[in-house]
């Protein structure tokens, strides 16, 4: 009779190093996931990149305030042309 329980041990220990990638890989994907959600949300403006969560700091770092930014330069270059205060 041939001795079964090495081939066992091996396919055991082959099964849990697949389980085991796959948990290395699921945690890697939501760790990955989880940062480009936080860099969604900081440009789109719900969430401060830094503890502010006002004023020009925080403004600054969402898409929001860098377009009323803009905007606001563009009235001031347009004011200063047309010598209006």
């Amino acid at each position: 009779m041939t001795d079964t329980t090495s081939v066992s041990s091996s396919t055991t220990a082959f099964l849990n190093r697949q389980a085991n990638n796959v948990n290395q890989a699921k945690a890697a994907t939501g760790s990955v996931f989880a940062n480009m959600l936080n860099q969604t949300q900081v440009a789109v403006g719900l969430r401060p990149k830094t503890g502010f969560s006002s004023g020009a700091t925080y403004e600054a770092t969402t898409i929001a305030g860098q377009t009323k930014a803009a905007y606001d330069s563009v009235v001031n270059a347009t004011k200063a042309a047309l010598h209006i205060k």
